[in-house]
């Protein structure tokens, strides 16, 4: 578990740095679309995998970030489902208005990322 946290940990990492990127940049925005792909998959998977630990088998994304919010495990349920739509958007981010829009959603999203990324930290040392 120590090896995908740690994996988890350094893609949202990478991805507040594409954060940090002037968005005027069209490509720090793709950039930050790519990097916000990867990091949500690796949440969900890492999620999946502490509550598999717990006897809790979940198969989708959506199934693991609410029975992940059931546990007290993330804040905003709401967020993170936001997040699992707009990465299965991300295949139409060649179009520049939902690019951006997907843009706004990540940068808004983020801190609840960094609170997440704490819990599960903590939850894997138990």
């Amino acid at each position: 578990m120590t090896r995908s946290l740690d994996e988890l940990k350094r893609a949202v990492d990478r991805h507040g740095e594409a954060l940090d990127e002037p968005e005027t940049n069209p490509l720090a925005i793709d950039g930050t679309i790519q990097r916000f792909e990867f990091t949500i998959e690796l949440f969900w998977k890492a999620m999946k995998r502490l509550l598999a630990r717990d006897g809790i088998e979940t198969a989708t994304p959506r199934e693991a970030l609410r029975r992940a919010y059931q546990a007290g495990w993330i804040d905003d349920e709401e967020a993170w489902l936001a997040m699992i739509h707009d990465r299965s958007q991300t295949s139409h981010a060649y179009k520049e208005a939902l690019a951006r829009g997907i843009y706004a959603d990540v940068r808004r999203t983020f801190p609840e990322m960094r609170r997440a990324l704490e819990t599960l930290i903590r939850l894997a040392a138990r």
